[in-house]
């Protein structure tokens, strides 16, 4: 991520716009009270400009570019400059009370990843932090954080971390904003999942940006964003207006947990309100998270199909499983995973007819 603010300089002081105007009356050879007489303004308004109690109106700006030559534009960026630096200092002086707060955010991944810049000064890096969130303050980040943390429960094995989590969905938020969609159509969206079905059996590097720009004609954001640690999730799906997003962390690498988290987050779109925020991770149990799994489940292998095979098959051998996956034209990997989690097939058994993915640089 470039760092926007390289080549931009901020002052560590305070330039008053009295001192400009100060300095402008002693090379002049000019009194206070002749400069009240040229402008029409009091004496004791003329005073505080210089002491820095009173700022220069636009009105004032006007009057000085006609008694001392300068335009007016240079007074009042004298005094907007002022007021900002003013106010980023206050800021600054602020932001020192939350630094136990950047603690707690997982900058080192962030910035590893490229998801933000690094900076050496901490209120600085707080800044960045911040502005990577999309938020004012620490208290605007638990504010939008509150609205996700009632759909997150922690996994069994992983004690998570609000600021890792929302920094992996807000990783997504901005990734998804940057993916042009077309209205959001139920219809479409459905005849789009039975197109990416049949890209199972295809490499990333084909079925990744295919999936991408079937979903967004369809309204859907696709983004697929790294799990960071302390978070345990695998899966989220929320609506940015009306764009629905899925978002994917590729977990546990395996292309049937992929595949099967891909089409349960396509269920909450399909079966579930646009209100609703969706994030996946062991423990969770719900009624509309069996929906969604009985929709994944169901899309992926037909029930019908799959009783007739589990009626024929031993139990045990793995060429039936290819033939079966072949004849319905999906990833062998996908099926062993279902026979896995269904408990007719041991854990340790299969594997190597599933496919393992690793996130590239």
């Amino acid at each position: 991520m470039a760092d926007t603010m390289l080549n931009q300089y901020v002052p560590d002081y305070l330039i008053r716009p009295g001192e400009v105007l100060e300095e402008y009356l002693e090379t002049y050879s000019m009194t206070q009270a002749e400069l009240a007489a040229r402008t029409g303004l009091t004496k004791k308004t003329i005073n505080e400009i210089i002491k820095g109690k009173s700022p220069i109106t636009s009105e004032t700006a006007l009057k000085l570019e006609r008694s001392l030559g300068r335009p007016a534009h240079f007074w009042n960026n004298l005094e907007r400059q002022f007021q900002e630096d003013r106010s980023r200092f206050a800021e600054e002086k602020r932001l020192e009370g939350h630094l136990d707060w950047l603690k707690k955010v997982p900058v080192g991944h962030l910035t590893k990843l490229g998801w933000l810049p690094k900076k050496s000064d901490k209120i600085l890096q707080l800044t960045e932090v911040l502005r990577f969130f999309g938020v004012a303050t620490p208290e605007q980040w638990l504010t939008v954080w509150n609205k996700y943390q009632v759909v997150y429960r922690q996994t069994v094995h992983f004690e998570a971390c609000a600021e890792f989590v929302s920094a992996w969905l807000r990783k997504g938020e901005i990734d998804a904003r940057q993916i042009a969609c077309e209205p959001f159509d139920r219809k479409r969206f459905q005849e789009a999942l039975d197109v990416i079905r049949g890209l199972t059996m295809e490499e990333p590097k084909i079925f990744q940006p295919r999936i991408v720009d079937i979903c967004a004609f369809a309204g859907v954001a696709v983004v697929f964003i790294p799990e960071l640690p302390k978070t345990g999730v695998y899966g989220a799906t929320r609506w940015l207006g009306d764009k629905a997003v899925i978002q994917l962390s590729l977990r546990y690498k395996s292309n049937d947990h992929l595949w099967f988290t891909f089409f349960h987050e396509a269920g909450h779109i399909i079966r579930h309100g646009r209100k609703e925020i969706f994030i996946e991770g062991n423990g969770i149990d719900s009624k509309k998270e069996e929906e969604a799994n009985a929709f994944a489940r169901d899309r992926l292998i037909p029930p019908a199909d799959y009783r007739r095979f589990i009626a024929s098959w031993d139990g045990r051998s793995l060429a039936p499983i290819e033939a079966f996956a072949k004849k319905i034209k999906i990833d062998p990997g996908i099926v062993v995973g279902r026979l896995q989690y269904d408990k007719r097939l041991p854990n340790s058994h299969g594997n190597r007819l599933k496919i393992f993915f690793r996130w590239s640089d």
